[in-house]
């Protein structure tokens, strides 16, 4: 029997904690270094028996200030920031065309 651990236990590391992703839609980009990022979901209403859109706004670092209003963009979960900002911004999905 082998009693030698392999795989990311043999260093005496952990894995990386799953963290969560969330796909939604740049709202404001006032602030320096954080996005407001708006994700739309459809819930059943428990009544009517409906789906209902159900929008929920978060805060999200985004260390370069390179993502504008309209973007899409994929969010992590991450330890905090600062008080109300515990995600980042990890990839660009899609940027609206520019019309004029």
């Amino acid at each position: 029997m082998n009693t030698e651990a392999t795989g990311p236990q043999a260093a005496g590391t952990d894995r990386a904690p799953h963290r969560r992703r969330l796909i939604g839609r740049v709202k404001s980009d006032k602030m320096d270094k954080t996005v407001v990022v708006e994700t739309v979901r459809m819930k059943l209403d428990p009544v009517y028996k409906k789906y209902v859109r159900v929008r929920r706004r978060y805060k999200a670092h985004d260390e370069n200030n390179e993502f504008k209003v309209g973007d899409r963009v994929e969010i992590t979960e991450h330890r905090p920031f600062s008080k109300e900002k515990r995600w980042q911004v990890t990839r660009l999905i899609e940027r609206p065309a520019l019309t004029e």
